[in-house]
Protein backbone atom coordinates (compact mmCIF):
# COMPACT_ATOMS: atom_id res chain seq x y z
CA UNK A 1 0.00 0.00 0.00
CA UNK A 2 2.61 2.46 0.74
CA UNK A 3 4.13 1.88 -2.64
CA UNK A 4 1.00 2.60 -4.25
CA UNK A 5 0.74 5.70 -2.37
CA UNK A 6 4.58 7.17 -3.49
CA UNK A 7 3.33 5.90 -7.00
CA UNK A 8 0.42 7.65 -7.90
CA UNK A 9 2.10 10.82 -7.72
CA UNK A 10 4.86 10.85 -10.54
CA UNK A 11 1.95 9.24 -12.38
CA UNK A 12 0.04 12.19 -11.89
CA UNK A 13 2.72 14.35 -12.64
CA UNK A 14 3.95 12.26 -16.03
CA UNK A 15 0.06 13.24 -16.93
CA UNK A 16 0.91 17.02 -16.28
CA UNK A 17 2.72 16.93 -19.27
CA UNK A 18 0.51 15.60 -21.84
CA UNK A 19 -1.35 17.97 -24.13
CA UNK A 20 -4.64 18.60 -23.30
CA UNK A 21 -5.41 21.31 -25.35
CA UNK A 22 -7.57 21.71 -28.83
CA UNK A 23 -4.31 20.97 -30.76
CA UNK A 24 -4.10 17.05 -29.10
CA UNK A 25 -7.42 16.91 -30.26
CA UNK A 26 -7.53 17.64 -34.08
CA UNK A 27 -6.18 21.34 -34.52
CA UNK A 28 -2.20 20.90 -34.42
CA UNK A 29 -0.61 20.53 -37.76
CA UNK A 30 -3.21 22.80 -39.53
CA UNK A 31 -3.65 26.32 -40.79
CA UNK A 32 -6.82 27.39 -40.00
CA UNK A 33 -8.38 30.21 -42.16
CA UNK A 34 -11.10 32.36 -40.35
CA UNK A 35 -14.34 32.46 -42.36
CA UNK A 36 -17.10 33.45 -40.27
CA UNK A 37 -17.28 35.74 -36.80
CA UNK A 38 -21.28 35.70 -35.48
CA UNK A 39 -22.35 34.13 -39.08
CA UNK A 40 -20.99 37.02 -41.12
CA UNK A 41 -18.41 36.39 -43.53
CA UNK A 42 -14.74 37.76 -42.43
CA UNK A 43 -14.03 39.46 -45.32
CA UNK A 44 -9.76 39.82 -43.98
CA UNK A 45 -7.74 36.89 -44.28
CA UNK A 46 -6.98 35.27 -40.60
CA UNK A 47 -5.04 32.20 -40.23
CA UNK A 48 -4.68 30.56 -36.92
CA UNK A 49 -2.03 27.63 -36.33
CA UNK A 50 -0.73 25.64 -32.93
CA UNK A 51 2.63 25.37 -34.12
CA UNK A 52 3.89 23.39 -30.32
CA UNK A 53 2.11 22.27 -26.90
CA UNK A 54 0.43 25.13 -25.22
CA UNK A 55 1.36 27.96 -27.70
CA UNK A 56 -0.84 29.45 -30.91
CA UNK A 57 0.16 31.34 -33.43
CA UNK A 58 -0.84 33.01 -37.03
CA UNK A 59 -1.33 35.61 -39.09
CA UNK A 60 -4.36 38.55 -38.51
CA UNK A 61 -5.04 41.28 -41.55
CA UNK A 62 -1.85 42.98 -41.03
CA UNK A 63 0.38 41.37 -38.51
CA UNK A 64 1.86 38.11 -37.09
CA UNK A 65 0.88 37.14 -33.51
CA UNK A 66 1.67 34.53 -30.93
CA UNK A 67 -0.01 33.69 -27.63
CA UNK A 68 -0.37 30.83 -25.23
CA UNK A 69 -3.30 28.39 -25.11
CA UNK A 70 -3.83 27.87 -20.89
CA UNK A 71 -6.67 25.62 -21.11
CA UNK A 72 -7.52 22.09 -21.51
CA UNK A 73 -10.16 21.25 -24.54
CA UNK A 74 -12.78 22.02 -25.13
CA UNK A 75 -12.25 25.22 -22.80
CA UNK A 76 -10.46 27.87 -24.84
CA UNK A 77 -8.06 30.62 -22.99
CA UNK A 78 -5.56 32.21 -24.79
CA UNK A 79 -3.12 34.87 -22.45
CA UNK A 80 0.23 36.81 -23.68
CA UNK A 81 -1.17 37.71 -27.14
CA UNK A 82 1.75 39.40 -28.93
CA UNK A 83 1.78 40.78 -32.10
CA UNK A 84 3.55 42.77 -34.38
CA UNK A 85 3.08 46.49 -35.08
CA UNK A 86 2.82 47.03 -39.15
CA UNK A 87 -0.07 49.25 -40.31
CA UNK A 88 -2.36 48.53 -43.22
CA UNK A 89 -5.48 49.11 -44.30
CA UNK A 90 -7.08 46.36 -42.42
CA UNK A 91 -6.25 47.39 -39.24
CA UNK A 92 -9.97 47.86 -37.60
CA UNK A 93 -10.69 44.19 -39.04
CA UNK A 94 -7.44 43.36 -37.18
CA UNK A 95 -8.43 44.78 -33.88
CA UNK A 96 -12.26 43.18 -34.80
CA UNK A 97 -10.45 39.59 -34.74
CA UNK A 98 -7.93 40.29 -31.75
CA UNK A 99 -10.87 41.05 -29.53
CA UNK A 100 -12.92 38.15 -30.75
CA UNK A 101 -10.44 35.56 -30.84
CA UNK A 102 -9.38 37.28 -26.77
CA UNK A 103 -13.00 36.36 -25.53
CA UNK A 104 -13.49 33.02 -27.09
CA UNK A 105 -13.82 30.34 -23.95
CA UNK A 106 -15.07 27.18 -25.69
CA UNK A 107 -13.46 25.07 -28.78
CA UNK A 108 -14.65 22.24 -31.53
CA UNK A 109 -12.74 20.53 -33.65
CA UNK A 110 -15.02 18.41 -36.42
CA UNK A 111 -13.08 17.00 -39.29
CA UNK A 112 -11.86 20.39 -41.41
CA UNK A 113 -13.83 22.80 -39.20
CA UNK A 114 -12.56 24.58 -35.99
CA UNK A 115 -15.45 26.37 -33.80
CA UNK A 116 -14.71 28.88 -31.14
CA UNK A 117 -17.27 30.15 -29.12
CA UNK A 118 -17.72 31.89 -25.64
CA UNK A 119 -21.13 31.78 -22.95
CA UNK A 120 -22.06 35.11 -24.87
CA UNK A 121 -22.96 33.07 -27.76
CA UNK A 122 -20.32 34.70 -29.69
CA UNK A 123 -18.69 31.93 -31.99
CA UNK A 124 -15.74 32.31 -34.83
CA UNK A 125 -15.60 29.18 -37.73
CA UNK A 126 -12.27 28.25 -38.89
CA UNK A 127 -11.80 25.95 -42.15
CA UNK A 128 -8.41 23.77 -42.55
CA UNK A 129 -6.50 25.69 -44.74
CA UNK A 130 -5.21 22.58 -47.67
Amino acid sequence: MMRLALILPLVALFQCDKDESVAAYGAADQAWALHEIDGQPFEASALLRFPEEGRIAGNAPCNTYSGTLNAPYPWFEIADLAATRAACAGLEAEGFYFAALMSMTQSEVSGDVLILRNEDGHEMVFKAVE
